[in-house]
């Protein structure tokens, strides 16, 4: 093989090696025995050695001709996407993207869309917007960015193609009363907002949140207030709805939970290093002044999500009505990288108040209720049934036997 080998491959596998050799020397930051050394570097030359023999395998005889910084991305992103399924290699745009949807800000036309049978509906358009100052309308579809038409198995894409750099123009085609209209626009940066309530009456208030971002905490307060003033400061209960939310920033969920919580742990963590293990705990003054509080939540509750329902719920603070939820208890942490790369990377497992790791295995809610089919979809994409939605139904008889059947949208 070697007299086979190009100088390029020669090349990089001195860099591999030096790489495995490395690392392979130290362990938790010390040296590792001399007398186990000898095998150590053995294994990692032939470890290089594997690699190198790989990579040439691959540029010689794939179908397709491979660029060399291709395979080395592809080598990275499987090392760290083998790990576990959460761990994952972020280029440029990746990191980007992550960086979006923590911030709770980005640059695009400002509409939030929901996709149904591969048709991209749109739930609303942001106030001051771009989208909203164009005229484009809920219940709109979207059908074409920049005169290209949606692909109905790649809508992220299309979503992708509506973002991009303040001040520059795009056209979105929308279906508007089966007529085709096209909205030219300016992109601006737009804030996303990840709370959204309503009032329930008599005294009752809904809260949804659609993922955990550096904002969300911030805009849960302010939401309470807004429910607090309508209620004429005597708000008797509210509905905390997680279904459905993916997750997102720990640090968010953490104040989330303490927004409700007087004292007491709300999450712990324990990991290989000092940053990765920490526990946090509950500063006094609860938003709500203990009034009932219900949790829902389903299988597409987890991470953050199952860290604000299981710190609730462990502390008695809220009846977490719904079906289990996902069971992701673990912690990545972003690393940057050279050249605007990252790496998304596990770095501690986390314990609810009790003590019990949800990993693989979730929360189980106080009151089980199935999930009514289309919900909470139609929830989340803006629609509140209180008849038809079993679980927030149920939640509502739980703040007031006595409910009453129809809201007031805020």
């Amino acid at each position: 093989m070697d007299e086979f080998m190009s100088l390029k491959v020669r090349a990089l596998l001195v860099v591999v090696i030096g790489l495995v050799l490395g690392t392979g020397l130290s362990v938790g930051g010390g040296l590792i025995d001399a007398r186990q050394a000898p095998d150590r570097e053995a294994l990692a030359w032939e470890q290089a050695r594997l690699f190198a023999e790989v990579l040439e395998r691959v540029k010689q005889d794939y179908v397709e001709p491979i660029d060399d910084a291709v395979l080395l991305e592809s080598a990275i992103r499987g090392m760290v996407s083998d790990l576990d399924p959460h761990s994952q290699y972020l280029d440029a745009n990746e990191y980007r993207d992550i960086r979006v949807s923590t911030s709770g800000s980005y640059t695009g036309i400002g509409v939030e869309v929901y996709e149904v049978d591969g048709v991209l509906h749109v739930i609303t358009p942001i106030a001051g917007s771009p989208a909203a100052r164009s005229g484009i309308k809920a219940g709109d579809q979207i059908i074409a960015v920049d005169g290209v038409a949606i692909d109905t198995k790649n809508l992220q894409q299309t979503v992708g193609r509506l973002r991009g750099h303040s001040g520059t123009k795009v056209i979105v085609t929308v279906l508007h009363d089966d007529t085709a209209i096209d909205h030219e626009m300016r992109r601006q940066t737009i804030r996303v907002a990840s709370v959204h309530k309503e009032f329930l009456g008599p005294a009752f208030g809904y809260i949804r949140v659609s993922q955990f971002s550096d904002n969300t905490a911030r805009e849960l307060g302010r939401a309470v207030d807004d429910l607090q003033e309508t209620a004429a400061g005597m708000l008797e209960g509210l509905v905390l709805d997680l279904r459905n939310n993916p997750g997102g920033v720990l640090d968010a969920a953490v104040e989330v939970s303490d927004l409700f919580l007087d004292h007491g742990v709300i999450v712990t963590a324990d990991g290989r290093t000092d940053e990765s293990r920490f526990a946090h705990t509950a500063h006094h003054g609860d938003i709500l002044d203990g009034a009932n509080l219900v949790v829902l939540v389903n299988g597409g509750s987890a991470s953050a999500s199952e860290i604000v329902a299981g710190a609730l719920q462990d502390h008695d603070r809220a009846l977490v009505v719904g079906t289990p939820t996902f069971g992701k208890g673990l912690v990545q942490t972003v690393m940057p990288l050279s050249k605007g790369r990252a790496i998304k990377l596990t770095t501690s497992r986390y314990f609810t108040p009790s003590g019990d790791s949800i990993h693989d295995v979730g929360i189980e809610p106080d009151l089980f209720i199935e999930d009514t089919p289309g919900f909470p979809d139609l929830t989340l994409a803006g629609v509140l049934d209180r008849e038809a939605d079993a679980q927030l139904a149920e939640a509502i008889e739980y703040l007031n036997p006595r409910s009453v059947m129809h809201s007031n949208a805020q």
